[in-house]
């Protein structure tokens, strides 16, 4: 255990999750449906440790390579992105159970999506793996401690703020889908 590698490893993961960033799409979701925040950083750790010990053999398995999905990933946050910008419906909503809305689209692929897993990959390799997994523990607080605060920060925002902070990071999310997806799908056509 090396406290330089955790902090590290913690920026890193913390930078590429950006739980902060997602807040409009948080609440966008929280608006249609109610969150379970345990069940949402719950699902995103038990992902985020699986990938590390198991993503590329995991991926293999299935015949799937991480460029292949990064651009799965980036099409679902352009849909996403499609729903904060126009104000409308792509996802249907599941009326009968809410911990779908907390595992599909939070946990996956929001806070555990494509550039999270492929980030992962790329510093277990220059971490210890128990550092690289109590990293992931310490961010999954933060993420917890934001899901139980999105109330809060929705009264503090007020309507037009949210609806503001909604449009603004939806493009920046459809941005992001871009740039991902841009990246990664011409090595799809090689």
């Amino acid at each position: 255990m090396n406290i330089n590698e955790i902090f590290s490893a913690f920026l890193v993961l913390f930078a590429v999750i950006d739980v902060f960033g997602a807040i409009p799409l948080i609440i966008a979701i929280k608006e249609k449906t109610d969150i379970r925040p345990a069940l949402a950083t719950l699902v995103t750790a038990v992902i985020m440790i699986s990938f590390l010990f198991l993503g590329e053999s995991m991926l293999k398995v299935v015949g799937v390579d991480i460029k292949s999905f990064a651009v799965a990933g980036s099409i679902l946050m352009a849909f996403i992105a499609f729903e904060m910008l126009l104000g409308i419906q792509i996802f249907k909503d599941d009326d009968a159970d809410t911990a779908t809305a907390s595992v599909i689209p939070l946990a996956f692929p929001l806070l555990a999506g494509a550039g999270s897993l492929t980030t992962i990959l790329s510093i277990r390799a220059e971490y210890a793996i128990v550092n690289v997994v109590l990293a992931i523990i310490l961010n999954m607080i933060v993420v917890y401690i934001v899901l139980r605060s999105v109330d809060r920060i929705k009264k503090l925002l007020g309507p037009v703020g949210a609806k503001i902070l909604n449009k603004v990071f939806g493009i920046i999310l459809l941005a992001i889908a871009v740039k991902l997806f841009s990246a990664n799908a011409k090595a799809l056509f090689l």
